[in-house]
């Protein structure tokens, strides 16, 4: 359980993330993928990261039964930095980013694959941020990213999901294919983008982020100022109680 990371083929570094049942990541989780980007990134013999996760989804977000069972606002604090950490390990790193989403991809899964350079999906992948029945706000900064402007406010708003074919037809997803198919998929990306000049690619990565439209890191953390208000007004708590319990399931 945990980050881990290995390389299946020259030139390419495989992270990834494994929290049963959902890989809703604890605070240290999101630390732990940073570090686990970064230095994939920073190895001069990697020239292509690929970011899986093992089990049911990709990523359920947050562990919200952390922040349930922490006192105080500390697992809160923690979730936000450690979240921000992580989407920017994944912006940041060195070399291209390709994401291979299976199954679900909620809130901070959003965060993740926004970030990323490319993102190769199961035919079993959807797209979401639940957050407003969570008690947060966030990560409309990466949902913005794959699908264009209103039907992210459709989405946020309601809290509904999009699946890898809607987002492929957007252009943000660059393939779609059958679940078991989806690792060697994602490494075949991996590997063209591999064959480049390691040097290059840096540069190109580079380059690409310096004209970014928007600055990710500086817009998520504007949105994360909203989830502490709400959490400091008491209605994140009253939304997030509600979480996993019967009253959730039939709103």
């Amino acid at each position: 359980m945990g980050v881990s990371t290995s390389a299946p083929e020259e030139g390419i570094a495989l992270v990834s993330v494994d929290y049963p049942p959902v890989n809703a990541l604890p605070v240290q989780g999101w630390y732990d993928l940073a570090a686990a980007v970064r230095a994939a990134g920073a190895d001069p013999m990697v020239r292509c990261v690929v970011l899986s996760a093992t089990g049911r989804g990709f990523n359920a977000g947050v562990d919200i039964k952390e922040m349930q069972r922490t006192a105080g606002h500390d697992a809160l604090i923690g979730a936000n930095r450690g979240c921000y950490e992580a989407f920017a390990a994944v912006y940041d790193c060195e070399v291209p980013v390709v994401a291979a989403v299976h199954g679900f991809c909620l809130g901070g899964g959003i965060g993740l694959v926004g970030n990323a350079d490319a993102i190769v999906a199961g035919d079993d992948a959807t797209f979401g941020l639940p957050e407003l029945d969570r008690g947060a706000l966030g990560a409309a900064t990466h949902l913005a990213r794959l699908v264009p402007q209103h039907l992210m406010r459709a989405l946020y708003y309601t809290s509904r999901t999009a699946t890898a074919q809607e987002l492929h037809q957007h252009g943000s997803v660059w393939r779609v294919v059958p679940r078991e198919q989806l690792p060697d998929a994602a490494l075949e990306l991996a590997r063209e983008i591999a064959a480049k000049d390691g040097t290059l690619l840096r540069l190109a990565k580079a380059a690409i982020n310096g004209i970014d439209p928007v600055d990710v890191r500086r817009s998520y953390r504007f949105e994360q100022g909203f989830t502490f208000e709400a959490n400091l007004s008491g209605v994140a708590d009253r939304v997030r109680d509600t979480f996993g319990t019967e009253k959730e399931q039939q709103s």
